[in-house]
C-alpha cells in the first residue's frame, strides 16, 4: 500500500510512475476522502472538547435542574461522538479499498516500458546447448512423469512423478534448502499451507488477485501461491529493534495457483501447473540496505543453477512488466534446448514497504522512532521448472546425467530412459 501523504503532497509525479507502469490513478476521490476524512477527524476533537468543558460544568453545577440540563447536553454530545466514529469509519474502509487497489511505484532504475519487450537482459551465464529433447515426452512411456493419472486423480495441469524423477525431485528441494541455509544463513520454517484473508491482503494477493487463488469454500481461507505470504505475515503487527535486521527466511511449501488467464499457454509438461513446489527466500530489511538485499538474494537463486550447470539468464523487469506489489524486479531464466529459450525459474523483487505498510511491520531506531522496513522475496528455486530444465540440459543418448552436487541426495548418477 502507497503513503496516501505521498499521494497527496506529490501527486503529479505519483501519477506519472503509476503511468509507467500502466496504471491511470484517479486521485479525485482519493482527495475527496482525504479531505472528509481531516474534517471529521476535526469535528471529533471539537466534540470531545466540548464534552470535556460540559463535564467540567457538572462537577461545578449547583442545582438539579442545572445538572439535569448538563446531562442532557452530555448525552447528546454523545450521540455525536458515535455518529461521528462510524463516519471516520465507513470514511477510512471507503479509503482503505481505494488504496489496496493501487500498484507500486517502480524505482527510477527500472526500465521503462509497456510490457515485457521492454525488459532488459543484465547477465548470461553458461553455454546454452542445442537440442530437440523436451522434457516430458521422454517419460511418457514409463509414466515417470504420469499426466493421465493426474487427471484421472485431479484435472489437468496436476502431474504425478514416480520413481528416480519423483526422487531427483525431492533431491532438488534438499539442495536448495540446505544451499540456502547452511551456506547462506537463512533461517528455515514450515509454514501453514492455508492462510486468510488478512494474510493474502497483507502481501498484495487480495484484492487485486483473487481469480488465481484457489479459496476453500464457505470460509475466508485460501491455498498458498507461495510461501511468500505466510513467511511475510509471520512479522505482522511486529516492531523490530533496528539490531535485529535483517530477518532472513526460507521455506519449501507446495504453491497452488488457478492459472486464470492462462488457458492455452504452456500446456506441455511441467512448466505451469495448478500444484508446484518452490523454495522461497523472505527478506526483512532496513529501507537502506533494500538494494543490497536484492542483489544478494538474485545471486542465491543463481547459484543454485551455476551449482547444476544449467545456463541461465538475469533480465531486469519494465514498469510494464513488474508485479502489483513490486518496485522492482529481477527474474532468473534457466534455459529450454527443446523451445530455444530462456525461461523464468525465479523472480527476485523488492517491495520496499508496500507490503509493511498493509502488515504493520515496523522498526525502532536509535532515537525511538517507529519506521516500515522493507520487504524483498524471491524464488530460490521453482523446483518443478528446474528439474525440466536440469533434464533436458543434461541429457545425452537417451541418459539423464545427473549433476554432481545431487549425487548423495539421490543415490544414483543417471537416468536411462
Amino acid at each position: 500500500m502507497l503513503d496516501i501523504n505521498l499521494i497527496i503532497n506529490d501527486t503529479e509525479s505519483i501519477v506519472q510512475k503509476l503511468k509507467s507502469r500502466g496504471y491511470t490513478l484517479d486521485v479525485k476521490p482519493i482527495l475527496e476522502l482525504y479531505n472528509q476524512r481531516k474534517k471529521t477527524i476535526k469535528l471529533k476533537e471539537d466534540i470531545a472538547a466540548e464534552k470535556n468543558k460540559v463535564t467540567d460544568e457538572f462537577k461545578t453545577s449547583k442545582t438539579d435542574s442545572e445538572r439535569e440540563k448538563i446531562t442532557k447536553k452530555s448525552q447528546d454530545l454523545e450521540k455525536k461522538i458515535n455518529n461521528n466514529k462510524l463516519l471516520l469509519e465507513r470514511i477510512e474502509v471507503d479509503l482503505n479499498n481505494i488504496l489496496l487497489q493501487i500498484p507500486n511505484l517502480p524505482y527510477d532504475s527500472v526500465p521503462c516500458g509497456s510490457d515485457e519487450s521492454a525488459n532488459v537482459i543484465t547477465k548470461t551465464w553458461g553455454n546454452p546447448i542445442e537440442s530437440s529433447i523436451e522434457h516430458s515426452e521422454m517419460f511418457v512411456k514409463n509414466k515417470l512423469l504420469d499426466f493421465e493419472s493426474a487427471v484421472t486423480i485431479s484435472k489437468s495441469r496436476f502431474i504425478v512423478m514416480k520413481n528416480q524423477i519423483a526422487k531427483l525431485h525431492r533431491s532438488l528441494i534438499t539442495y536448495m534448502m540446505n544451499m540456502h541455509t547452511e551456506k547462506y544463513d537463512y533461517t528455515e520454517y514450515y509454514v501453514p499451507y492455508i492462510v486468510n484473508n488478512e494474510s493474502m491482503t497483507g502481501t498484495g494477493q487480495l484484492p487485486k488477485f483473487k481469480e488465481d487463488l484457489f479459496k476453500i469454500h464457505d470460509s475466508d481461507l485460501y491455498l498458498i501461491p507461495t510461501a511468500e505470504v505466510p513467511l511475510t505475515n509471520l512479522y505482522r503487527n511486529k516492531i523490530l529493534n533496528e539490531n535485529d535486521l535483517p530477518q532472513k527466511l526460507v521455506a519449501h511449501t507446495p504453491c497452488f495457483r488457478s492459472e486464470a488467464g492462462s488457458y492455452g499457454k504452456d500446456t506441455k509438461g511441467i512448466i505451469r501447473q495448478h500444484q508446484f513446489e518452490k523454495v522461497e527466500l523472505v527478506h526483512i530489511v532496513h529501507p537502506k540496505n533494500a538494494e543490497t538485499a536484492l542483489e544478494e538474494i538474485t545471486l542465491q537463486a543463481e547459484s543454485i543453477l551455476e551449482g547444476l550447470d544449467i545456463p541461465y539468464q538475469r533480465v531486469s523487469l519494465s514498469t510494464g512488466d513488474l508485479g502489483f506489489a513490486a518496485s522492482i524486479t529481477n527474474d532468473i531464466e534457466a534455459w529450454f534446448p527443446s523451445q530455444n529459450k530462456y525461461r523464468e525459474v525465479s523472480s527476485c523483487s523488492c517491495f520496499t514497504d508496500f507490503q509493511s505498510r498493509r502488515l504493520n511491520i515496523k522498526y525502532k531506531d536509535e532515537t525511538k522512532k517507529k519506521n516500515y522496513v522493507f520487504t524483498l522475496n524471491g524464488s530460490g528455486l521453482a523446483a518443478g521448472r528446474t528439474m525440466a530444465a536440469l533434464i533436458e540440459n543434461h541429457t545425452k543418448d537417451q541418459v539423464i546425467h545427473i549433476p554432481e552436487v545431487l549425487h548423495n541426495f539421490t543415490g544414483f548418477k543417471t537416468i536411462k530412459l
